[in-house]
């Protein structure tokens, strides 16, 4: 079985589709050049937003068109199955960063600008929020294990 890991890091000035990048830095307030556009995002249990490949290459078979970014989430990983993981799961990363998943992410009237179908197709597929236990960079491409 394949290791799970980071396929793909993104941040935005606000809203979606978040921007691929190769590395960025992360601090217990999220990701460094990563926007929000409503208050309520704002909070140390979201500072980081991680959807599986997996889910979106699901979604976008159920007529979706959607790659890393497009649904918002900062960290698009695979081989994690991150909405099956409960709250509290711990996230060590290859490089050093440190998260644990803090809180389910329902999906919210900004994925209308895909569809608004999607708001309910999405539910239990849309990801998992995190707060970071310890920062520093995250890269494309790091390797994820769980607990410990």
């Amino acid at each position: 079985m394949m290791l799970p890991r980071i396929v793909s890091v993104n941040i935005s000035k606000g809203g979606i589709p978040k921007i691929p990048v190769p590395s960025v830095k992360l601090t217990a307030a999220g990701l460094d050049g990563d926007g929000h556009n409503h208050a309520k995002h704002y909070s140390p249990l979201q500072a980081v937003c991680i959807q599986d490949l997996e889910q979106l290459k699901a979604l976008s078979r159920d007529g979706y068109t959607l790659g890393p970014g497009q649904a918002g989430e900062n960290l698009t990983v695979e081989n994690l199955d991150v909405n099956r993981l409960p709250l509290g799961t711990v996230l060590r990363f290859s490089g050093g960063v440190i998260l644990e998943i803090s809180k389910v992410r329902k999906p919210c009237y900004v994925m209308d600008a895909i569809s608004p179908q999607l708001k309910t197709d999405a539910v239990d597929r849309h990801g998992m929020y995190a707060q970071v236990i310890a920062g520093g960079f995250l890269s494309t491409g790091e390797t994820i294990s769980i607990g410990g």
